[in-house]
């Protein structure tokens, strides 16, 4: 140890020692104390953006990918407030993120300084903990607290740290404490469970709507389905844990769904609901019995209204109540029905990623499918809000491996980018695709941290339109991947052929009219192709 050990150290040897290898932000002199302790130390990675708001979208694609705690950090005043995008994001997707925001001195706030503002009162909306240091004494106690609150409850904590703060002189006493996450059951009552299993045995056409919360619980979920014979919906964060390998999966549901589910849920008497906080209401059946669970009793019939509440995990709530069901002799027609209705639906939709002519634009589909063709076993995915997330939902076919990461729930343009850095960071020898729309792309592309974590191929549906000449096509190429037929462009497409040669990408017979400004490429091994 140094004879200079500051509050910053601590902090870092804090984060070290709980699991973190990763810090992600732009630097500024009010946190110079936190950035010089990171140099000291050597092992935590500084992860340098050109812009806030892209650390805290690549900090909450880190901690989706792993699980684990993911850091950022920014400078006072703007600095921090460009974190606050990323933040909502990561909250509302329940992923444990810390942010360290930097503050201005202590002694001017509230005076209306320079680049003053009250960052505990900003982040609360987005945090599941916000707090300011007043004090160095305060720490590590209230890094400890946040990162607590951020693993248990998976969302966002912030720690608000003046300046002058880091750089203030501690014992050699202090320990790093190693925050990591509890173990735990979460399970319903024998009470509640009963009363489920009741409904559940009573009724005769079962659907089960599947969501995020069914992560872990694949196996019992498709245990739970035979049983019943339920045909299962799953929403749009649902898909990568409940579509694969699932032979009662009858689409998804929402706005960006498919009639089969829709109908599965309109035609059911019981609807049982596992992990998932669906928000579109009018998607709802009108007359069925509802049975919710969830691991957040407060989410409990807050879309619609519930029968019966469970409070537990899905993975542990599923293993208690099959026990209590009785499957015997159970009527299979509601299974058949919408199983029947989903293979004319997914018929129809397969039907339009067919390859066409080699004439016109591409149409989206049959980018969508082609990016799914060629994309590894274990290949990460990330979409743009908008088009990218619809044709990601209707093409993409995961298989437990794969992932499938969005802004699903805040909805925010330009997160796959930046998201595609954290999960490639988190995961460097996996494919990592990021699939981008032209706006999304636009406004942060310039602010990434370098091309070699770019992406396979970027392509929302405004890239791949139907309209000729006034849409637009991209594609990012990363170090290794060569596009397929369907991905390459001739006539007034943007390219003839784009493929990647050793560590070189080589763009060849741009379209005439393409902007050479809009060309980039770098030395790591990745191009943007861009046409106007």
């Amino acid at each position: 140890m140094t004879a200079t050990r500051t509050v910053a150290d601590v902090m870092v040897a804090t984060l070290k020692a709980s699991g973190v290898r990763r810090v992600y932000g732009l630097p500024g002199d009010s946190f110079n104390g936190f950035t010089d302790a990171l140099r000291r130390d050597g092992e935590v990675v500084w992860e340098h953006v050109r812009h806030e708001e892209a650390a805290a979208f690549a900090a909450a694609g880190d901690a989706a990918m792993t699980g684990q705690l993911a850091v950022c950090a920014a400078s006072c005043g703007p600095g921090n407030l460009h974190l606050i995008n990323g933040l909502f994001d990561a909250n509302r997707s329940r992923v444990p993120v810390l942010a360290i925001a930097a503050h201005i001195p202590r002694e001017e706030i509230g005076g209306s300084y320079f680049q003053e503002t009250h960052p505990q009162e900003l982040f609360r909306e987005c945090s599941v903990y916000a707090e300011l240091v007043s004090v160095p004494e305060q720490l590590p106690r209230v890094l400890e607290i946040a990162m607590r609150h951020a693993i248990e409850r998976g969302g966002v904590a912030v720690v608000v740290v003046p300046g002058e703060i880091f750089l203030h002189h501690v014992g050699h006493d202090i320990r790093p404490a190693v925050i990591t996450p509890a173990a735990s059951i979460i399970c319903p009552s024998d009470d509640a469970l009963a009363a489920a299993a009741e409904s559940l045995n009573a009724a005769m056409r079962v659907t089960i709507l599947a969501g995020a919360g069914c992560r872990g619980a694949h196996d019992e979920l498709v245990a739970l389905a035979a049983g019943l014979k339920a045909p299962v919906v799953h929403t749009l964060r649902g898909k990568e844990f409940a579509e694969y390998d699932n032979p009662y999966d009858v689409g998804m549901t929402g706005l960006l769904g498919f009639g089969s589910g829709y109908r599965a849920m309109e035609h059911c008497d019981v609807l049982l609901m596992l992990g998932t906080d669906f928000p579109y209401r009018p998607f709802y059946p009108e007359n069925a019995r509802v049975i919710q669970v969830d691991v957040r009793g407060e989410h409990i019939g807050r879309r619609i209204d519930v029968d019966i509440g469970l409070v537990g995990t899905v993975r542990d709530t599923i293993a208690a109540l099959l026990p209590r069901l009785d499957n015997g002799g159970r009527d299979a027609t509601h299974l058949a029905r919408m199983q029947s209705h989903y293979r004319r639906t997914r018929e129809r939709l397969d039907a339009l990623a067919e390859t066409h002519s080699n004439h016109g634009p591409i149409h989206p589909q049959v980018t969508a499918v082609a990016v799914d063709r060629v994309a590894a076993d274990d290949a990460v995915f990330l979409a743009d809000v908008g088009t990218p997330t619809l044709w990601a939902a209707r093409y993409l076919r995961l298989n437990g491996r794969r992932r499938l990461v969005g802004s699903f729930n805040h909805g925010s343009m330009a997160n796959a980018l930046p998201q595609a850095i954290g999960a490639q960071l988190a995961h460097p020898a996996r494919k990592v695709i990021a699939l981008s729309g032209d706006g999304g792309l636009a406004m942060l592309v310039r602010r990434r941290r370098a091309a070699a974590f770019g992406v396979g191929v970027s392509a929302g549906a405004e890239e791949c339109g139907r309209r000729r000449g006034h849409q637009s096509s991209r594609a990012v190429c990363r170090l290794g991947l060569r596009l397929p037929r369907e991905l390459r462009c001739d006539g007034r497409r943007a390219i003839r052929d784009t493929h990647v040669v050793g560590s070189e990408a080589r763009v060849d017979r741009p379209h005439p009219f393409a902007d050479r400004h809009c060309l980039e490429s770098s030395s790591k091994g990745s191009a943007e192709i861009t046409r106007h």
